[in-house]
């Protein structure tokens, strides 16, 4: 197959763009220099784009897929912008289901009181009922929900590790892997190959029966909890083990809250520590000695700092390991700390779409420190960090075309960009999608990037969004291409 008359963005700056692009089953077959003419296509099957341009196909690298996936389903409350929306909203869904589960809500936005027990009791009653914050860390529960699970605060909401292990009713296998599976088709649609799936607990068994039955339409990697990391040590896992499409990824820790729910740890001591310096270097080198690597939560400047000296105390034996460690999030970075990730070869994983959804609390709750050290992504890349790119879904779509414009322009509405120095080239916020979230999991050399040899993952884009950056946010999925077959879209178009 020959796909020609478009732009084909290799992401491999020796060679950035060729006029066409030969796949022979699951690989790259080569490409042709935008400098050497006409093509011939005699023989091929040929694929005119018609002016579409081609991509690698995209990865999501910070992604919870079954939660993601079953709350595409649920209540959203993203759009209250009081209590007394968020409660009308939650009055209106029908009683389907024995309990209320939904996901979204963001008091800071509200002007009219906080979450309670006793107000959601006056719109809920006796069905219980439990919905998830916006970050996720904290969860907003009636008194029937307290009541069924003998789980008790006063004011029915919970934070962190108690938000966490509250029990709420698990899915049945039958609604995960139905979830999954249609999910798995919106990833395709939105022009995602891969994720790097951060999912705490659940969906792994059903990763594993999709990819034993050759139904899986992502390639996956799949985080391993702390909590678990013994038991990984026991099976002699490590990251990179499994199948082409679903392997082990690196160990999930957290140092701290988020934004959001004022429990991200700062440096002024504020915020909730989940995790010490010390104890995350003894995590390190625990998992080191597994070849196992490590992707650490830090979103204040205090936990992002704390991670960043336990890597430097443990440099020694992750570089043996031959593992990338990573911090997620990576929001609010202390200056003097941004070199560090270059220094110390710690990938930045961050997600851009975040700029847009938290701007406001930061400027209100981190003030001065929003505009020096917050989501400063073109100051690490200056510094020659390695940023990699992805969701959080379902803190944010799972939409990597939002996560580009969000990165590019620092806005995603009619507002003015938020700290405009920051705004990052569209070739880099492309290769944090791509060619350096490859990197980030040690594939550089056989994907990410649209070269012979490599695995024929593709996107084809109805806009041609490296050379027309300012229309991101209007551009469309055609087409996305997994392994060398069309799991999206497939033409003629």
């Amino acid at each position: 197959m020959i796909l020609h008359n478009g732009p084909v963005y290799t992401l491999d700056p020796r060679l950035p763009q060729v006029a066409a692009l030969s796949v022979a089953g699951d690989r790259i077959a080569g490409g042709v220099d935008v400098r050497e003419g006409e093509i011939d296509t005699v023989g091929h099957e040929r694929v005119d784009l018609d002016g579409r341009c081609v991509l690698p196909g995209f990865t999501d690298s910070h992604v919870h897929f079954l939660e993601w996936a079953l709350e595409r389903t649920r209540l959203d409350l993203t759009s209250a912008a009081s209590l007394y929306e968020a409660l009308r909203m939650i009055a209106e869904v029908p009683a389907q289901s024995e309990w209320l589960q939904g996901h979204g809500w963001l008091s800071a936005r509200w002007g009219d009181g906080g979450p309670t027990a006793a107000a959601l009791d006056t719109v809920t009653g006796d069905r219980p009922a439990a919905l998830w914050a916006h970050d996720h860390h904290t969860l907003w529960v009636n008194s029937a929900a307290m009541a069924a699970t003998g789980v008790h605060s006063a004011d029915g909401v919970f934070q962190e590790w108690d938000a966490w292990r509250f029990p709420l009713p698990d899915a049945t296998w039958a609604e995960r892997a139905k979830a999954v599976t249609a999910g798995m088709l919106e990833a395709n649609a939105r022009g995602v190959v891969c994720v790097h799936d951060m999912q705490a607990r659940g969906g792994r068994e059903i990763w594993q029966h999709l990819d034993a039955d050759r139904r899986l339409r992502l390639r996956v990697a799949m985080s391993v909890p702390l909590d678990d990391l013994g038991g990984a040590r026991a099976l002699e896992l490590r990251t990179g083990f499994g199948s082409r499409l679903l392997r082990v990824g690196p160990v999930k820790a957290f140092m701290d809250g988020t934004l959001g729910s004022q429990t991200a740890w700062m440096l002024d001591g504020s915020g909730d520590r989940l995790l010490s310096e010390d104890e995350l270097a003894e995590a390190i080198t625990e998992a080191a000695a597994g070849r196992l690597g490590i992707a650490v939560h830090a979103i204040g400047d205090g936990a992002n700092r704390a991670a960043l000296n336990a890597f430097e105390r443990t440099r020694d034996r992750w570089e043996d390991a031959l593992v990338r460690p990573r911090i997620e999030h990576a929001q609010c970075v202390a200056m003097s700390d941004i070199p560090r990730f270059g220094e110390l070869g710690v990938i930045a994983s961050m997600q851009p779409a975040m700029i847009a959804s938290d701007r406001d609390v930061a400027d209100r709750r981190w003030g001065e420190r929003a505009a020096s050290s917050a989501f400063r992504l073109a100051d690490l890349l200056d510094s020659h960090a390695h940023l990699i790119l992805g969701s959080d879904a379902p803190i944010e779509p799972l939409d990597p075309l939002s996560s580009i414009a969000a990165a590019v322009h620092r806005t995603l509405d009619e507002r003015e960009p938020w700290h405009q120095s920051q705004c990052v080239p569209v070739a880099d916020a492309v290769s944090g999608h791509t060619a350096a979230a490859a990197y980030a999991l040690g594939d550089e050399r056989w994907r990410g990037c649209l070269l012979p040899g490599y695995a024929a993952d593709l996107v084809v884009l109805d806009t041609d969004i490296m050379a027309n950056p300012e229309r991101i946010g209007s551009a469309s999925v055609v087409a996305t291409m997994l392994d060398g077959r069309w799991v999206y879209g497939a033409p003629p178009w």
